[in-house]
């Protein structure tokens, strides 16, 4: 079963360095759907190793199986446009509308 559109978690504003979560679901879809978050329209790295991220100054924890994106620390660089896309490999993926952070 394809992805329906999911339903986006984003505060519309959050102080700097506090803990901020992000989630995402949709539960139409089988096999359950991976969700994939975007900046600005720009797709968000997947934190592996510690040494990349690092380098990428990733302050955040992206888990496409759960639909949650952490920020343990925002900072102002947060601020943005986000929206998160599900997809299962069946039918077209679905996108959520575009909510701004504000941090």
């Amino acid at each position: 079963v394809a992805p329906t559109t999911p339903i986006c978690e984003v505060p519309s504003s959050a102080m700097t360095g506090t803990v901020v979560e992000l989630s995402c679901k949709e539960t139409e879809g089988s096999p359950p759907s991976e969700y994939q978050w975007y900046k600005n329209g720009v797709p968000l790295l997947e934190k592996t190793g510690t040494g990349s991220a690092r380098a990428a100054n990733i302050t955040y924890t992206m888990n496409k199986k759960s639909g949650t994106l952490l920020f343990n620390t925002v900072t102002r660089n947060d601020t943005g446009e986000y929206y998160c896309e599900a997809s299962n490999g069946i039918g077209l993926s679905q996108k959520c509308s575009v909510k701004r952070m504000q941090v």
